[in-house]
């Protein structure tokens, strides 16, 4: 007999009127066919054309004509190919080349799901027994790209979960890239991202144990000067795109954290960034920090990537490393174990693995922990988020695979001090889709990247089938009791 839980009546659906300004571009012949085109026009047919556009458009975005400039700025190389003198042309000229390569994308057209939950660093002006909290969700619009966006929502006294309204413009993020790599760590993830031997040989060669963006950049600019092969310059392109997921991002400090996208920014992730999983980490001197795990994906390739953040404005993001970071499902615990981070995965696609690491980015001697027991779950087992810490254990929320490619969520209890013993876990599934749940973009779908204590109960946030998703509580109590009465869990 399953445990009693509580769906609450909250659904959080996609928007397809949440759009971005994203750069377009139609390769080089047109792009010049447009440009001759638009400096064709006089100074007044120019300003009829763009003045109609921004009374339309600057209500869609926040500040349109800064997009406008920035898309014209990422064309000034062929402007000036084309004996332009960028300079000098008026700013409603660039305005208007710029808005020939810009169009909208619906970053929630499709699907709004796979939350996690965190406390937000501000938890002013509260009354007792109320939490604010941060939720992050999986968006994916046209052509099925994945990225991530926020809500904030209170959790009232009698955890009623009150999600706040999203704001009217979306805001990606101004990209940093000032990363120092180390060339061991970078080359090891260029073989697994099957970039050619040659280029990394090369790179090898020509540059230091540590090394820069810029310094990179040249080397790759240069050698592909020297390359009459076009497959041969795509790899030196694919070195400089892996580069790229080292970086940081800043949102505008006038932004709500709803206005805030993190949209695929590398090459290496063009497909999407999929399934974020914050936890609130305590450091060792009791300061908070944000980290959030998650996969980036470019089509063919995955790799698992850390963000981190102590205030959801800026974030450094870079890839990790190592025999562990492999595949999906990668949740950090949120503190040190025994001196070291710790760090759940399931590297082989159908187990859940342990892992410790002297280094946060670096992961190897990955521990298979748990393995498929139930019917509901002998297709796979996984995290559906970070380990939270409970005066019982590690409580670990799963989920699990069964027939008919259902997933559902179930819960297992940890050692506190040594995670690798399994102190037990349920024979039922926690949670199973419903008749109002199974449908949507993937049907029969449950899935949770991340839950939250609050009022003695555990809140779960959960994806339904894909598309949307809601909420679901349990009494902690309770759940701990019938896990520790299924003592019959064993570590693997």
């Amino acid at each position: 007999m399953r445990i009693t839980v509580s769906r609450k009546p909250v659904k959080v659906y996609p928007d397809p009127k949440r759009v971005i300004a994203r750069f377009f571009y139609n390769g080089d012949e047109r792009a010049r066919e447009v440009i001759r085109k638009v400096t064709s026009l006089t100074e007044r047919q120019i300003f009829d054309i763009v003045s109609p556009l921004l009374q339309e458009f600057s209500k869609r975005h926040r500040n349109i004509t800064k997009v406008f400039l920035k898309h014209c700025k990422k064309i000034q190389w062929l402007i000036e190919e084309m004996d332009i003198d960028y300079k000098e042309m008026d700013e409603f000229t660039k305005y208007l080349i710029g808005s020939y390569f810009t169009h909208e994308y619906s970053i929630e057209s499709a699907a709004f799901f796979n939350p996690s939950i965190v406390e937000d660093p501000d938890q002013s002006n509260l009354v007792e027994g109320e939490k604010r909290v941060i939720i992050s969700f999986r968006a994916v619009g046209e052509g099925h790209i994945s990225s991530v966006v926020f809500r904030r929502a209170l959790i009232d006294c009698h955890n009623n979960i009150h999600v706040l309204p999203a704001g009217n413009y979306i805001d990606e993020a101004e990209v940093v890239k000032n990363a120092i790599y180390n060339k061991k760590l970078f080359l090891k993830k260029a073989a697994d991202a099957n970039i050619s031997m040659n280029v990394i040989t090369d790179v090898n060669a020509h540059l230091g144990d540590k090394f820069d963006y810029p310094q990179l950049r040249r080397l790759v600019l240069d050698a592909k000067e020297k390359q009459n092969d076009d497959a041969d310059k795509l790899e030196y392109d694919r070195i400089l795109w892996l580069s790229d997921t080292y970086h940081e991002i800043c949102f505008s400090k006038d932004t709500d954290i709803s206005d805030r996208v993190i949209f695929p920014i590398s090459e290496f992730e063009r497909k999407g960034i999929e399934d974020a999983r914050f936890v609130r980490f305590t450091k060792d001197d009791g300061s908070i920090i944000y980290y959030g795990t998650y996969t980036a994906f470019d089509g063919a390739f995955i790799i698992p990537k850390l963000m981190q953040t102590t205030d959801f404005y800026d974030f450094k993001v870079s890839p990790l490393h190592g025999k562990g970071a492999q595949n999906k499902n990668l949740a950090l615990f949120p503190k040190k174990i025994n001196g070291k981070y710790a760090m759940m995965s399931r590297i082989d696609g159908w187990n859940n693995y342990l892992m410790y690491s002297d280094r946060i980015t670096v992961w190897d001697q990955p521990i298979k922990l748990q393995a498929p027991l139930y019917s509901w779950e002998f297709i796979q087992i996984g995290n559906c988020g970070s380990p939270i810490e409970t005066e019982a254990g590690w409580l670990i929320i799963t989920h699990g695979v069964g027939p008919m490619r259902r997933y559902c969520l179930g819960a297992s209890l940890l050692d506190l001090n040594d995670p690798s013993i399994e102190i037990g876990r349920l024979h039922e599934p926690l949670l199973v889709p419903n008749p109002d749940e199974r449908e949507g973009y993937v049907p029969n779908v449950l899935y949770s990247c991340g839950s939250i204590i609050h009022n003695d109960e555990l809140i779960i946030p959960y994806g339904l089938s894909d598309y949307c998703s809601s909420f679901a509580t349990v009494n902690l109590k309770r759940l701990l009791e019938r896990i520790m009465e299924t003592n019959n869990g064993s570590s693997v």
